[in-house]
């Protein structure tokens, strides 16, 4: 009973910490004690303490020739992160959405989690054929475009052990990582994946570029899926340059190198 009611209620001591930290973020530049003190609603001795731990963790830095506190590197990190997660995810969005306008086939959005590439969004176009695409539809590193464009461009240690699990299986039409490692260098040489007769559902064909963030890291996948036969992804074909253009467009977005 005691760990469910600590669940709930939370850590009182970290919540009472988090108003120095926002009284911080608040402030228009470096702060005395006593002005973050009286911010926070808590005795300087008190805010102190707290500061105190703040540095050590890297979320405040203090100038001694001024003793002014302001916020610390971990704290920029930290902020840059969640700047690049939520603002992806919307730019990701309206990116589908306006491929999907000028291509008029299903577009999606996918993202990479602990368990593979799992598709965030999907936009239907106006055709009386489509191929829906679940939202929150997890997608095999080796027998999906999306997932061979993220075996592609991730750390090798990240997608490991999803593709011995999928060899395993006898998916992705390979039978020894080797031939996966080859597979998925073929992807990165190319810029992009593409599945036809191979794809994990019969009679669709499937194409995904790579969305790289500010820091030239793979942050999202966007995909274009259509019916076999009438549907056109070679490499000269409109859709793949749209797609590639809209990616390289969003990566420039993001704030990647050299997009």
């Amino acid at each position: 009973m005691g760990e469910t009611n600590d669940s709930k209620h939370g850590v009182q001591s970290l919540e009472v910490g988090m108003r120095v930290l926002h009284a911080m973020a608040q402030g228009d530049r470096a702060m005395m004690l006593k002005d973050i003190a009286a911010a926070s609603g808590m005795a300087p001795s008190k805010a102190h303490r707290y500061l105190v731990s703040f540095i050590r963790a890297g979320l405040v830095e203090q100038d001694p020739a001024t003793a002014r506190y302001d916020l610390g590197a971990f704290a920029l990190q930290l902020g840059l992160v969640a700047l690049d997660r939520i603002d992806r995810i919307r730019l990701g969005l309206d990116a589908i959405i306006a491929l999907r306008d000028a291509i008029n086939e299903t577009t999606a959005l996918a993202v990479w989690t602990p368990q593979g590439a799992v598709v965030v969004r999907w936009e239907r176009p106006r055709r009386p054929i489509v191929v829906n695409v679940l939202t929150g539809t997890a997608l095999g590193l080796l027998d999906s475009a999306a997932g061979r464009v993220f075996g592609a461009w991730l750390p090798a240690l990240r997608t490991e052990a999803l593709m011995r699990a999928e060899l395993a299986a006898g998916r992705g039409g390979v039978h020894t990582p080797q031939a996966a490692r080859a597979l998925l260098e073929a992807t990165r040489a190319r810029g992009y994946a593409r599945l036809a007769s191979d794809h994990q559902v019969a009679g669709i064909e499937a194409a995904a570029a790579p969305v790289f963030n500010f820091r030239g890291d793979i942050s999202m996948a966007l995909i274009v899926v259509g019916v076999a036969g009438s549907i056109d992804l070679g490499p000269d074909s409109a859709a793949l340059a749209a797609l590639r253009d809209a990616a390289a467009q969003l990566s420039a977005r993001l704030g990647a190198p050299g997009a």
